[in-house]
């Protein structure tokens, strides 16, 4: 099995998990310590977390399949990992520590998971 398609499935696993681990901490332990609003905050991170979890895992499962993937796939696994880290990252961590400038570095990661998807669709052109 290539590396890359090692990295990213192992990556892609231990981000969802991570996920579902975040959802249920948001749901049961921060319900009544943090505010509605941070709370909603908290879970958008979860969820684009996980969705972006799967679209890893289809990058993965991608170059699993295809004896010489175009560069540009492999951009988009990076991507995904980049802006889950930056979006998510920057969601959970603000609305744990009410630093609202924390909110300024989502767009950040965000731009990288469209990226991501952008040289997905791209890299779908690419192959044969």
């Amino acid at each position: 099995m290539n590396p890359m398609t090692q990295i990213f499935l192992s990556v892609a696993a231990i981000l969802g998990g991570l996920s579902v681990a975040a959802g249920a901490f948001g749901s049961h332990a921060l319900r009544e310590k943090i505010t509605e609003r941070s709370l909603e905050i908290f879970d958008i991170g979860a969820r684009y977390q996980m969705y972006h979890a799967l679209a890893l895992l289809v990058v993965a499962l991608l170059l699993s399949r295809i004896e010489s993937p175009p560069l540009i796939l492999l951009a988009s696994g990076w991507l995904f990992i980049i802006g889950i880290t930056i979006f998510s990252g920057s969601l959970y961590a603000l609305s744990l520590s009410g630093v609202k400038s924390l909110g300024a570095i989502a767009p950040i990661g965000g731009a990288a998971l469209i990226a991501g998807w952008g040289a997905l669709a791209f890299a779908a052109w690419s192959l044969k």
